[in-house]
């Protein structure tokens, strides 16, 4: 057990280095979600919630979706680091080396993790001080969490599939482009679910952003315990399943028959 939890420490460290000595898209993947919350929650702040949020404003409303929107970008792009190990021959030498790929994949996303968690709880923060009422409770928070780290997990992780499937950096560009757009706009990140059209409801409620979205919104908003078989729930089994695939993909850089973690 000590042997696994050095090699999942080891890789969390080397992933915050890697991260600290990138301050630009550091400073970017942070800042970015402010000038959204900025622009969309002042353009939009006349914006009527409907009768079930009467008494929330649209700043109110946004901070808990651009908390989980933080949490989509970062984790998308989780699996960049992965093609320059795999270029630089890096990763094939970890696998060969006896290291265990599956503590090795865990510590490294547990690294964007909580990483992305202290994002997003700046963003929480920023939004109070523009003027948002944040009122979570203990409990109601940590069931809301729990969601957005399943969430953070399993997307990190298929990040890290496409990555090493692919091993180009060219795959992970139209990844984090043309797959967050969509699932941003079609989940309540920005917009109550009543306040679209039919047939984008639809699809809104089984998106996974919108899970996340809306529990945060209960604990920050309301302090109001979300329902945790329909968020949390759904996305543990997720998380777990996204985890495995890309833990075999790691298994086979370094060849068959490489013993399991």
């Amino acid at each position: 057990m000590s042997a696994a939890w050095s090699t999942l420490s080891q890789s969390a460290r080397r992933t915050w280095i890697k991260t600290a000595r990138r301050p630009v898209p550091l400073t970017f993947s942070f800042v970015q979600p402010l000038i959204w919350m900025a622009v969309f929650g002042f353009l939009f702040q006349r914006f009527s919630l409907g009768a079930d949020l009467a008494g929330v404003s649209y700043v109110e409303f946004l901070v808990p979706g651009i908390c989980a929107m933080t949490v989509l970008f970062g984790a998308s792009q989780a699996g960049i680091g992965l093609v320059r190990d795999i270029q630089t021959g890096y990763l094939q030498r970890m696998v060969r080396a006896a290291v265990r790929p599956g503590w090795m994949l865990a510590g490294k996303v547990a690294g964007d993790v909580t990483r992305l968690l202290a994002q997003a709880a700046g963003v929480a923060l920023a939004g109070s001080l523009v003027g948002a009422a944040l009122r979570p409770g203990l409990i109601s928070l940590g069931v809301a969490t729990l969601g957005l780290v399943a969430f953070a997990v399993g997307y990190a992780s298929l990040s890290c599939w496409i990555a090493v499937k692919t091993r180009a950096q060219e795959s992970m560009g139209v990844f984090v482009h043309l797959v967050n757009m969509p699932i941003l706009f079609t989940s309540t990140a920005l917009v109550p679910v009543r306040q679209m059209p039919e047939w984008l409801q639809a699809i809104a409620v089984w998106n996974p952003l919108t899970l996340v979205a809306d529990d945060l919104r209960s604990a920050l908003l309301f302090d109001a315990v979300p329902d945790v078989m329909s968020g949390a729930g759904f996305l543990v089994p997720v998380a777990v399943v996204l985890f495995l695939l890309a833990r075999a993909s790691m298994l086979r850089v370094g060849g068959e028959g490489e013993s399991p973690a």
